[in-house]
This record gives C-alpha cells, sequence and structure tokens, in this order.
C-alpha cells in the first residue's frame, strides 16, 4: 500500500484527537475496561497506553482494554523493545491484530538509559538498536493464523535521526512531552507520508497558579531524563529552562493548561503545525484519576475534530 494512503486510511483510523492514559494501568481489568467504553461513547477512536517501570504489560494491557470497547483502537505509547525480544514483539502484535482487526497499533522505542538498567539490560546506541530490532521483527516466524493486516507501527520518535527512521521503516512517529515548535520540524523530518501522532498533557483548570504547579510536577519528572530534556535543547531551550523543574515559560509550553479551550487552541496548534492524531493525556492531583469529566468537556468542545 503506498505509503500516502496508509498514512491517511491511520488518521482516519485513529482520528484528529485521541486519549492518553497513564491511570488506565492503575485500575482493575473490569474498571479499565468498562473505562473504554465510555471514551468510545464520547466518540473517541483511540487511546494510548505507556509501558513504563511497574506498569502493566503493555500486550496484556491491550488485549485487556480492547475487549472493553467494540470499535476503540488502542495503541501502545510505547512498547518497549528492553522488555521483550523482536520476536515476542512482533507476535504479539500479530496476535491481537488478527483477534481485533484495525484496531491495534503498535507503538515502540528504546526507552530509557536509566528504566533500562533497572531491567538489568543495557543500553545500546539508539538508531543502531532500533534498526536492527526492526529487522529481527520482520524475520521473526509465525505459527498463529495471519492478520487480514498488520498492525501499524510507529516509532517513539524525538531527534532527527529517529524520526528519520521512522519514516523509513515504519508507518509514522509517536513524539512525547513535546512543544508545539517540534511538530513543525517533525513533520519536516518526516515527510508527507509517514504518520504523526503527538501526545499532548493538559491540566484543565482556570486556577493559574495551581494548574502550573501540576503542570509542573509533571513536568519535572520528564527532565530529569536526558532523552526529553536533550530534545529541549536541541529545540534552543536554555539549560536555565531544563533544569530545577523547568522555566514557567518551558513548562507553558509542553504542557496545555487552563480552560478546556486553552487546551483545544494547544490540539489545534499541533495539527496545523503537520500533526496528523494529537493524543491528550489529562492530569489531575490523582494519578488514578481517568479524568472522565474532562474528557468528556474537552470532546464536546473539540466538536468535529473529536
Amino acid at each position: 500500500m503506498p505509503a500516502q494512503t496508509r498514512r491517511a486510511e491511520l488518521t482516519a483510523a485513529m482520528g484528529r484527537v485521541g486519549i492518553w492514559s497513564f491511570a488506565l494501568q492503575t485500575q482493575p481489568a473490569a474498571e479499565a475496561s468498562a473505562s473504554l467504553a465510555d471514551y468510545d461513547a464520547l466518540g473517541v477512536r483511540a487511546t494510548w497506553i505507556p509501558e513504563s517501570l511497574g506498569s502493566k504489560e503493555a500486550f496484556s494491557h491491550a488485549a485487556i482494554l480492547l475487549a472493553g470497547s467494540e470499535r476503540m483502537l488502542v495503541a501502545t505509547g510505547i512498547a518497549n523493545i528492553y522488555a521483550r525480544d523482536p520476536m515476542a514483539m512482533a507476535n504479539g502484535a500479530r496476535a491481537l491484530a488478527e483477534a481485533y482487526p484495525g484496531r491495534f497499533v503498535l507503538g515502540l522505542g528504546v526507552s530509557h538509559a536509566l528504566s533500562v538498567a533497572k531491567r538489568g539490560a543495557t543500553y545500546g546506541r539508539p538508531i543502531e538498536t532500533m534498526r536492527a530490532y526492526l529487522d529481527a521483527m520482520a524475520a521473526a516466524a509465525y505459527a498463529g493464523p495471519a492478520p487480514a493486516q498488520p498492525a501499524p507501527i510507529v516509532l517513539a520518535a524525538l531527534g532527527p535521526r529517529m524520526l528519520e527512521l521512522a519514516a523509513e521503516r515504519t508507518d509514522g512517529a509517536h513524539s512525547y512531552f513535546v512543544p508545539v515548535e517540534h511538530t513543525v520540524i517533525a513533520r519536516q523530518l518526516i515527510g508527507p507520508d509517514a504518520f504523526l501522532a503527538v501526545e499532548q498533557t493538559a491540566v484543565i483548570d482556570t486556577d493559574r497558579a495551581r494548574a502550573r504547579d501540576l503542570a509542573r510536577a509533571f513536568a519535572t519528572r520528564y527532565l530529569a531524563l536526558p532523552n526529553y530534556a536533550n530534545n529541549l535543547r536541541r529545540l534552543g531551550w536554555s539549560e536555565a529552562d531544563v533544569t530545577g523543574g523547568g522555566s514557567d515559560a518551558l513548562v507553558d509550553a509542553v504542557v496545555a493548561q487552563g480552560s478546556v479551550e486553552a487546551v483545544v487552541e494547544r490540539v489545534r496548534a499541533h495539527l496545523a503545525a503537520g500533526a496528523d492524531h494529537v493524543c491528550v493525556q489529562l492530569r489531575s492531583v490523582d494519578s488514578r484519576d481517568l479524568c472522565q469529566d474532562g474528557y468528556r468537556d474537552l470532546f464536546a468542545a473539540l466538536g468535529e475534530l473529536g
């Protein structure tokens, strides 16, 4: 299938705006499945889930969520390549693609050196490691029934070389913890044919100080990870911006805050900058909060984009 057609089909399937949620992995299976049905009722077409240290395993979690809805797409954001070998990754995706046709998207990535070390593995050179991993996935034998259509694959990508690899070897890229200016650059690097899904964290709270405090608490964790801090430095943010919890300007740039309309404006900015799909991660004081009311208000305000 031509790449441009694949990009268009993936955009149509996922919708222009989806949900990105850490909170789902804190829920019992029944509650998580029910939440997917609730999101489905809002008209949401895609939900993204993480695979972090101590979280639910990505494929089993995706299967639980897929069972909770008849239409929702579930995407991993991301499945860690150090958590399973290439054959397990490829065949897990094949199994879900066959069981839930057109409803699973495999986002995969190299994670972070600290996280990989805690798994007892050695963090390799990201580009070379990912390229070899994709080669091994493509060569993996599979005894199960083949899906009618393979699961789309996107790479977690921030820097130029990983973005270029994403466009070269997969359906596209998934960026995380990025300002709108990164989306402009990402689209230029991956070209017109690759799919681009951008995560956007947001705090819906019109109390400015309270919203920024919550946004900074979220941002602080990511600024401590070199991959994210270095990406922001490449974009021209100063050392003062990326240290000490981040400057106000940086926190505001990576975490949308304020009214529902302010979040909608940020989503529209990413789409105008070249994103095909924006997955919104709403945050509240309780990390287990599924933010159902916030998502309900957001998707009502998004109108045709939702």
